[in-house]
């Protein structure tokens, strides 16, 4: 007997350590990854309640807000072609919006920051869903509002199923072995609060926090049956990106991005998912051994900090004895080819960042964080930010006074009003519509970075476009299908795009960089769709 415990306790001890001592820690207090409850319309109706709650994070009870609940909370799940009500009831201290993101739908429903929701008031969203079986989301949109109510627990799962889905052998049980994975960073105060705010640091490089939770929960686990899983991937961070992978290396099967299902699936070890967007992938537990799902470092400046600078576990996936239902196929949906019409309406789209919000942010950023960070960075070349001057005390208010040097090296006192310093074509957002696509006519969207540093993941409200080119290449196969964010980072993308839905001029849609920060200090812009 204690020769048996010797050997245990020794298996024990060499396990723990070739494993970094924060996840054995995680492993003994390991939560059951929460599954979001299921809203199925009664009768055409739903019922969203916007609250203040509170949440359990280590030691702290800290405030949260959520839908239906003290954070994150439901899924929607209608079926193509149904109409749909939501009810909406704004209990927060302050205003708001739901925005259906990835829906195609008329402007006057889709919950930009002009569909105001205040404090105590109802209002009923009533649209029909007529598009292919996807997984999208919802969350707020308020203007200079949207990162913070984001951060502090706003977000759900829209799932629209469909004639194909429903035939399909993909993995079905919803909180078995199809899996909701939402995925969001946060930041917390000494006193276990969320800690946000929109300073210098935060409008150039977005809100960034040291901890990532899994539906709300750090590091939790999920018991699956053995065979395919399927999980749902969001990356609701407000400014970081992921990129996903298992832990023990096994494939993942990538079967839909945004807007619904590619052609077959696409085997990938690695996936890079942008703020805001969505992928469904598939994963083999049939060995029956657990896995964890995890994040590697990502070439974003400033998201190299700890712990995202090493592989890090997001959620571990165990399995039962029991087998799974679900299968990979080896085909899904069929796709349409991409092909551009003659005469096509051409857009072009700059993002820029105000030069002094850039440099003053870099210079807050190294004053922080040293060069920590910096070397995921995916410009190496860093002439254009000069180190930080550390005599000089950098001023964190909304209107700033900051140095500028002209060209003959003389100061000039000049004010940096954060709140407009990023823009698309020069200009930072505001409500009126800055032009009107005509419904149903493909148009070519040409939207550069170039000269910027930042990535910013581009979202177009009521569509789902095609990627032409990504960063002046072509799409990467999983990339190819139903998309509704692309990504422009420091080049040129272009993709095509189609509006079946009117938006006017009191309720246009939105075009945005998905940085919640950048397009709360105006990068965004409005515009309408007519007949």
């Amino acid at each position: 007997m204690q020769r048996r415990k010797f050997l245990k306790h020794s298996a024990l001890f060499i396990a723990m350590a070739a494993t970094p001592i924060k996840w054995v820690w995680a492993k003994e207090k390991q939560a059951i990854l929460p599954i979001p409850t299921l809203l199925e319309a009664d009768k055409g109706e739903i019922h969203l309640s916007v609250e203040q709650g509170t949440s359990q994070f280590g030691q702290h009870k800290t405030a949260t807000w959520g839908y239906n609940g003290s954070l994150l909370r439901p899924a929607i799940r209608v079926k193509s072609g149904q109409e749909v009500r939501v009810n909406i009831q704004n209990n927060l201290p302050e205003e708001t919006t739901v925005h259906w993101h990835g829906l195609e739908i008329p402007g006057d429903v889709d919950g930009g920051p002009q569909a105001i929701i205040k404090p105590a008031q109802q209002y009923q969203a009533k649209f029909t869903v007529n598009q292919r079986a996807s997984t999208c989301w919802f969350h707020p949109h308020p203007h200079r509002r949207t990162g913070y109510q984001v951060a502090m627990g706003l977000a759900g799962l829209f799932l629209i199923e469909d004639e194909l889905s429903s035939t399909l052998p993909l993995p079905k049980q919803w909180g078995v072995d199809d899996i909701p994975v939402i995925l969001q960073d946060k930041r917390f105060d000494e006193q276990g609060q969320i800690d946000y705010k929109i300073d210098l640091l935060t409008a150039s490089l977005g809100w960034f926090g040291d901890t990532m939770l899994t539906n709300g929960v750090q590091y939790p686990k999920h018991i699956a049956p053995k065979g395919w899983v399927r999980l749902r991937l969001l990356n609701g961070c407000n400014a970081r990106s992921l990129k996903i992978a298992t832990g023990d290396e096994r494939p993942m099967y990538v079967i839909a991005s945004d807007g619904g299902f590619l052609s077959e699936p696409i085997k990938v070890n690695e996936l890079e998912i942008l703020m805001g967007e969505r992928f469904e992938v598939l994963i083999d537990l049939s060995d029956g051994k657990s896995v964890d799902l995890v994040s590697l470092p990502v070439d974003q400046m400033g998201m190299g900090l700890p712990p995202f600078d090493q592989k890090l576990p997001l959620l571990s996936l165990e399995t039962t004895l029991q087998k799974g239902q679900g299968n990979l196929p080896t085909t899904l949906a069929a796709l349409p080819k991409v092909e551009i019409p003659k005469d096509i309406v051409v857009r072009h789209f700059q993002l820029t960042m105000d030069p002094e919000l850039d440099h003053q942010g870099m210079q807050l950023f190294m004053q922080k964080y040293g060069h920590q960070g910096m070397n995921m960075m995916h410009h190496t070349d860093m002439s254009n930010h000069a180190m930080p001057d550390h005599s000089m005390p950098m001023s964190q208010d909304m209107h700033m006074q900051h140095m500028k040097h002209d060209g003959d090296m003389t100061h000039k006192k000049e004010t940096l009003d954060i709140w407009t310093a990023n823009r698309i074509n020069r200009q930072s957002f505001h409500h009126h519509p800055v032009f009107s696509a005509k419904q149903g006519q493909y148009e070519k969207w040409v939207i550069s970075g170039e000269g910027d540093m930042m990535l910013h993941p581009f979202h177009i409200h009521g569509t789902q476009f095609r990627i032409l080119t990504e960063n002046g290449k072509p799409p990467a196969v999983h990339r190819q299908g139903w998309k509704d964010t692309v990504s422009v980072n420091g080049s040129i993308s272009e993709v095509l795009v189609k509006f079946d839905y009117l938006a006017g001029e009191q309720a246009p849609y939105m075009a945005h960089c998905h940085v919640l920060e950048h397009e709360d200090t105006g990068m965004m812009l409005a515009f309408a769709v007519e007949k």
